[in-house]
């Protein structure tokens, strides 16, 4: 796994991106949370649905990933939450070297 990742999820409300956001970084289990407006399309109950949300973008490192991952998991409010990990395959050392050191 690559040291440095970027963990990404979906709200319906931007006060739970917020909570989410702002729970990540105190507990340092993200350096940075990144909060972005979205129009969502997809099928659930057999219907397509189109809705607005929010993505929920969390800067970490790999040993912090799976506390990341639980405590999104325990606080969404969806009954199946996005979690996707991507691996951060390159950037500004400087910047890299700060997330590592605010999620250690």
């Amino acid at each position: 796994m690559a040291e440095h990742l970027i963990v990404t999820t979906t709200v319906n409300t931007p006060e739970a991106a917020h909570a989410l956001a702002a729970a990540a970084v105190e507990a340092r289990l993200a350096a940075c949370v990144q909060i972005v407006p979205v129009t969502s399309v997809y099928r659930w109950d057999g219907a397509t649905q189109t809705e607005g949300e929010w993505r929920v973008e969390c800067k970490t490192v790999a040993e912090r990933v799976e506390g990341l991952l639980a405590q999104l998991r325990g606080s969404h409010s969806y009954d199946v939450p996005e979690l996707i990990v991507t691996p951060v395959v390159g950037g500004g050392a400087d910047y890299l070297d700060w997330v590592a050191a605010e999620t250690r």
